[in-house]
């Protein structure tokens, strides 16, 4: 038997990457409703801040968090100060470091589904005394849908298996703030490829289950019964 196989790794990437994937939809969905409605300057910017995460380095995004959020950091000092909350080397930067680089492929799906709505249908809507609010929720949510599914497994995906940033945000404590992905780098480090091995299958199997079971959900909500 294997010393030094445990499952909370998968359990904590699992955990972090369902926490992330929840905030990002709450965060995202009104974002990505903004960008696709305003042509503004203000709204390029947003749109670029959040390409950024896509295409910067992982490690290079971690140090940004890192000076962001960091102990020494004015965000830092201040919730370490008045509520004595640390973030860097918690659970809880594990949680924000997914959630940054998962978040802009679920508002960059929710965008293109918003876009493809058309938009006399929302007109009509208004003419008939709908809010702005309730057209979202009754009316644009309802037609997006695919999209949006599509932008949550995809965020799922990335959170879950996200290395880098997580690293250098969150580190890797044992039984504390290491996830799957970083179980495995430690144990190719201390030079253990059986337990790499195992953990890759393990991590490769819950993946492509966990994904085949979204897909399908989607499917159904999609399509409905049949």
């Amino acid at each position: 038997m294997l010393e030094g196989i445990t499952l909370f790794p998968l359990f904590l990437s699992l955990r972090v990457a369902l926490t992330a994937t929840l905030f990002g939809l709450i965060i995202g969905l009104p974002i990505a409703y903004y960008l696709n409605r305003s042509n503004s300057k203000l709204a390029d910017i947003i749109d670029t801040v959040i390409t950024l995460p896509i295409v910067l380095p992982p490690t290079v995004l971690g140090y940004y968090l890192l000076i962001l959020l960091g102990r020494q950091s004015s965000i830092g000092k201040f919730l370490e100060e008045r509520f004595d909350i640390t973030i860097v080397f918690t659970p809880t930067g594990a949680v924000i470091a997914a959630l940054i680089v998962s978040i802009p492929l679920l508002i960059k799906s929710a965008r293109a589904a918003f876009a493809g709505i058309d938009t006399t249908l929302l007109n009509a809507a208004r003419v008939l005394g709908r809010s702005e609010f309730n057209i979202f929720l009754t009316i644009i949510i309802p037609l997006a849908w695919r999209g949006i599914a599509a932008g949550i497994t995809l965020a799922f995906a990335r959170a879950l298996g996200d290395f880098g940033a997580t690293l250098m945000v969150a580190g890797s404590i044992p039984n504390e703030t290491m996830t799957m992905p970083i179980a495995i780098y430690d144990a190719l480090l201390a030079g253990n490829s059986e337990l790499a091995n195992i953990l890759v299958f393990i991590m490769t199997a819950v993946s492509l289950s966990l994904l085949y079971i979204i897909n399908r959900l989607e499917k159904r909500i999609t399509k409905g019964p049949g």
